[in-house]
């Protein structure tokens, strides 16, 4: 932008100006339909009102133009001010660009094309002066919406997260995942949307006359904005079965196949004790089904509901209610698109898959394949799955071998010709789908469904609750290595934007153990699943964790409510991950920066990568290394080491002291910190501590503050110290029950 004025400045005053000029004046000097639009024109305040019919969304506010001395100049004599007026000369469709003499410079017209309406500012013939055409007020949608980014970035280095309505100068979109609807407000040369209550937004947006680029304003809204691209079955979360990403332990990626009741309840005994005051909520048995002391999975009887008496020698119903005994919901995992009992295919032979010659075809689920297209098979489907979940009461499935990469996988294999030749319903068009739905109705409707390996461009959309997007942590019978570390992350990277969206994306499971990870990379993997907010499961065999590794457990839990801000894939392994976390107290960021390489290298960013203006000062604090990084603006920077993650809690400054971070949560207040209030010398704080599992939180304090004291109730325990030379003040918490405890830290 060529101009003296900062757009940062001048977007955040426009945001409050527009505010209140949106309601000041009555619309319909000049009205037109554009489209699907409505607009309607107020001279008299210059009241633009833009209505989607569709949709319903309205968008209310001030329309100005800033003649070019106002341009270059914000201090200019507001004399100089141009406006935005009726059309004089009976042209329809369009508004004139009026000067301080009150003669027409400039048009604005609307061109629609159905959904879409693109606001144009252009000079008079012969004309080529300056100026900046704005328009700010409010917008009225969907109450279920969020603001996103929907424009790929070139050369991004970020991947944008968001908790709560945070805002952000990159987003330019608000979708409703109710809807799958993208209300897109694009405009070269800047915008900005401020979230207010729910389904209501502030917003100032620009336009650069002198530009041909940037001189117009593209509103549109999109149906089917998933579905249409990447989600062909999409479907919203459904947050009455499953309102937040789903937490527990499962055995396999540590047991293997190894783990029966015996090894799972002892497990779920220091999981009670250890991980459950936190949040953990699911205990998954793995490996349970009968031939299974050892892999392959195609030789488990994945079909029939007999189990490996050897190693559950009780029975499943036994086991599900002893996990329920300890404070966890019982889960199971299931992998029956194919079986490899022998007995089984054929007491039903007609039920498998054969190829011309006659002989059974076989799948990684089993040495028999399903064959969907059969109604007997899918009502045996259901009906194993009813008796897990209401017979035995499982709560959790983890549906293996789903539609994500694995060519041996029924989903690739149901598609291939020569296979869909030998089904009973060679013209189904989706056999999959068919397992898929089955395997929903015998769950039932207030059962969670993982689909393992499970893919967005599968009809898993429509079904399951989350989605094992990620590789699989470990491979049999080894320990966990970086290099599947940093698998996880890049099918983190690829996959997050369709995290709390179209279901709750599975990493697999948080794997931290000191005898297969340094603590660098065990914090490198603490981050990749628990600050995007997605499903965390232990895998880790607990009696054998350090406490610091148990620590980096319970940093993980609960999940915080998480979404993506980039609503498209993205590639590679991204150095900085971006969570923006709004709550009504407050707003801040927890900026992780990655390292990926082995050499230590020097990671950072501008301030306008996570959207924020260059003048605005951060005080910032370093998780994991708990170190203060003092006060920034514009930029920050720093050393990170080789295979390492630093995550930076940045808290825009204020002149008093403030909540600065915990060590609590990864998010550093996203889970833990309820409030927070300074008035009368005194900053009130409301944090949620964990009985009997002892916190720190930290505050900044600037120069001219003194410490005085720290009060907090009965049954809680309160230790200060300063720290960074007196910059910041650690309080140690302690408290004897779970409860969120107000801590008031007096000044002078």
């Amino acid at each position: 932008m060529k101009s003296k004025m900062n757009f940062g400045t001048w977007a955040r005053n426009a945001l409050l100006v527009g505010g209140c000029l949106a309601t000041a004046a009555a619309c319909g000097d000049t009205a037109f339909a554009a489209g699907e639009w409505d607009v309607s024109f107020a001279e008299e305040g210059a009241t633009l009102k833009l209505t989607h019919r569709p949709s319903g969304i309205e968008m209310s506010g001030e329309l100005a133009f800033l003649g070019p001395e106002k341009a270059t100049d914000a201090a200019a004599d507001p004399k100089a001010d141009w406006k935005v007026g009726d059309p004089r000369d009976g042209v329809p469709r369009r508004l004139a660009v009026i000067d301080c003499n009150n003669d027409a410079q400039g048009y604005i017209t609307f061109q629609p094309n159905g959904a879409r309406l693109e606001m144009l500012v252009y000079h008079r013939t012969a004309l080529a002066y300056r100026g900046h055409l704005s328009y700010a007020g409010e917008i009225h949608g969907r109450t279920d919406a969020f603001a996103a980014n929907t424009s790929p970035l070139p050369d991004d280095r970020v991947l944008q997260l968001s908790s709560g309505a945070a805002d952000s100068a990159l987003f330019n979109t608000l979708f409703s995942p109710s809807r799958d609807e993208a209300f897109q407000i694009l405009a070269p040369s800047g915008a900005v949307l401020e979230s207010g209550a729910p389904g209501t937004w502030s917003f100032s947006v620009y336009a650069d006359i002198s530009d041909p680029d940037a001189a117009r304003i593209r509103l549109n809204v999109e149906r089917d904005y998933y579905r249409s691209r990447w989600v062909p079955y999409y479907a919203p979360i459904d947050r009455t079965r499953c309102p937040r990403a789903p937490t527990g332990w499962m055995s396999w990626n540590i047991y293997f196949d190894q783990a029966g009741s015996k090894e799972n309840l002892a497990e779920a005994r220091l999981g009670a004790k250890y991980l459950k005051p936190f949040g953990l909520e699911i205990w998954s048995i793995e490996s349970w089904q009968d031939n299974s002391p050892k892999l392959p999975v195609s030789n488990f009887h994945n079909m029939n509901l007999e189990y490996y008496k050897p190693q559950f020698p009780e029975g499943m119903k036994w086991l599900a209610d002893e996990i329920r005994k300890l404070g966890f919901r019982p889960g199971l995992w299931m992998a029956p698109f194919g079986t490899g009992s022998t007995n089984f295919y054929l007491a039903h032979k007609d039920w498998f898959l054969h190829g011309k010659d006659g002989k059974p075809l076989s799948c990684w689920n089993g040495k028999f394949t399903l064959d969907p297209t059969v109604k007997a098979a899918r009502d045996h489907l259901r009906d194993i799955f009813r008796t897990a979940s209401r017979d035995w009461g499982y709560e959790f499935f983890k549906i293996d071998g789903m539609s994500g990469r694995g060519p041996g996988y029924c989903a690739h294999k149901y598609e291939r010709p020569e296979v869909r030749a030998c089904f009973a319903d060679p013209s189904c068009p989706n056999p999959f789908e068919l397992c898929v739905k089955a395997f929903r109705e015998g769950i039932g409707d207030d059962r969670i469904f993982l689909a393992c390996q499970g893919h967005f461009t599968g009809a898993e959309a429509a079904y399951a609750d989350a989605s094992r997007t990620g590789a699989d942590i470990v491979h049999p019978n080894q320990p966990v290595k970086w290099e599947n570390l940093l698998l996880q992350a890049r099918c983190t990277i690829n996959q997050i934007f369709s995290h709390n969206v179209v279901f709750w994306a599975d990493p697999d499971c948080m794997m931290i153990s000191q005898n297969a990870l340094g603590i660098e990379q065990a914090r490198v993997e603490a981050t990749v699943i628990a600050l995007p907010g997605q499903q965390m499961f232990a895998g880790d065999k607990l009696g054998e964790l350090a406490p610091d590794r148990i620590r980096l457990l319970q940093q993980s839990l609960p999940v915080c409510d998480v979404r993506p801000g980039n609503l498209y894939p993205q590639f590679g392994h991204l150095p900085i991950w971006n969570l923006g976390v709004k709550r009504p107290f407050g707003s801040w960021h927890v900026v992780a920066l990655f390292n990926w390489n082995d050499e230590q290298a020097e990671v950072g960013f501008d301030w306008s990568e996570i959207g924020e203006a260059a003048d605005q000062p951060f005080a910032c604090w370093e998780f994991w290394t708990e170190t203060w990084q003092g006060v920034n603006q514009e930029r920050f920077t720093m050393q990170v080491p080789p295979r390492s993650v630093r995550l930076i809690a940045m808290q825009p400054y204020a002149a008093h002291p403030q909540f600065l971070t915990s060590d609590r949560h990864v998010t550093q207040g996203g889970v833990e910190l309820k409030g927070q209030q300074w008035a009368d010398d005194a900053l009130c704080v409301t944090l949620n501590m964990i009985g009997g599992f002892p916190m720190t939180a930290r505050f900044f304090i600037p120069e001219s503050f003194a410490f005085k004291s720290v009060s907090v109730p009965d049954g809680v325990t309160a230790a200060a110290r300063r720290e960074a030379g007196g910059k910041v003040l650690a309080v140690t918490l302690a408290a004897e029950k779970t409860q969120d405890v107000p801590v008031t830290l007096s000044f002078k």
